[in-house]
């Protein structure tokens, strides 16, 4: 087998060290991730409550965790394709 390919994938990457500019992106994403979730979610706030409700926009708590987890995803696609292109 031909790996490398496979080094060179491995080799290329670099991590992108934390900044102000990488948190707000990951914040940004996640805020676009729960208003996406409350907009398209047709129970957001069935299952167990939060324990503020109203701090929480309604969502319970398999709301919350999905609509962060896709934030999160989205968060980190966003900061690897704008660290790829050298925007951050």
């Amino acid at each position: 087998m031909n790996y490398s390919i496979l080094l060179m994938a491995i080799d290329s990457t670099t991590s992108v060290s934390w900044s102000p500019k990488v948190a707000i992106v990951m914040v940004v994403c996640n805020i676009l991730a729960i208003a996406f979730g409350k907009l398209t979610m047709k129970d957001y706030a069935k299952g167990p409550a939060m324990p503020s409700p109203n701090l929480f926009g309604g969502f319970g708590l398999p709301a919350v965790l999905a609509t962060t987890s896709f934030g999160h995803v989205l968060g980190i696609g966003a900061i690897l394709g704008l660290s790829s292109i050298g925007a951050l």
